[in-house]
């Protein structure tokens, strides 16, 4: 069933394990790229504590797209044939509002330091890519606008040093007073060789395209190079983040 509400035009669907999950397909307008950051910006989140569904890599075989009565959708599934990546459906789940649902201050500081170090331009009044679930708790959801450097042509390195103005627009950034905490605790969970471990993930068919012959391994290590000098000079974005509050 597609989902109309992304603009990415994910599709929820049953797998051969029976469980659902909603599919980001690589055919969609940002192609490999979105789910490169959706693997990575959820495996990180997950690593700071941070509730996220459940992530898997899943197969689309050429035959799921015949019976889709949709044109638009069909031709979108037909070229996200094989791996794409899908996010576990947390059914009855309701969107996020921040004025209408609690949300600790270490939860809204650990969020904000996270969008922040990831470079995400989602997670505001517009489009919240937060759900309450299970117990009211905060669930984070679609970190496909994630590394933003991947679209704008910037050089890994030079953008890791960016301050990241868009986060003062973010949904929780009133509600985030413990942004220094937030990144002293980011420093001592994501250690270097858990970088290397969620970066390794990508699957090396993401990172080729036809006709380019820079390796994968070229291509996975631009992704270990941002993040570790975006963490070393968290700094930067942090005191940003602390000073965009401070004007609200």
């Amino acid at each position: 069933m597609p989902m109309r509400e992304g603009g990415s035009l994910p599709v929820l669907a049953e797998a051969d394990d029976g469980f659902k999950y909603v599919v980001k397909l690589r055919g969609a307008g940002h192609g490999a790229k979105a789910l490169i950051a959706e693997l990575i910006g959820g495996e990180i989140a997950r690593a700071l504590g941070l509730n996220v569904p459940e992530l898997v890599f899943l197969d689309l075989p050429h035959e799921f797209a015949i019976t889709e009565p949709d044109f638009e959708v069909q031709e979108l599934m037909k070229k996200s044939e094989g791996l794409n990546i899908g996010l576990h459906f947390l059914s009855s789940a309701l969107a996020i509002d921040p004025y209408d649902n609690p949300v600790d201050a270490a939860t809204a500081s650990a969020i904000v330091w996270l969008d922040a170090f990831l470079t995400n331009v989602d997670r505001t009044a517009r489009n919240t890519n937060m759900l309450q679930w299970y117990n009211s708790e905060v669930w984070l959801i679609d970190q496909g606008a994630s590394l933003y450097f991947q679209h704008s042509g910037t050089d890994a390195a030079k953008a890791a040093l960016t301050p990241f103005p868009y986060i003062k627009d973010h949904l929780l950034l009133r509600k985030a007073t413990m942004l220094a905490e937030a990144d002293a605790r980011a420093h001592r969970v994501l250690a270097p060789e858990k970088i290397d471990a969620i970066v390794d993930l990508i699957p090396d068919s993401w990172l080729v395209t036809e006709g380019d012959d820079v390796p994968a391994v070229e291509r996975r290590d631009v992704y270990r190079t941002f993040l570790k000098a975006r963490l070393e000079n968290s700094k930067i974005f942090t005191d940003h983040a602390i000073e965009a509050r401070k004007s609200l």
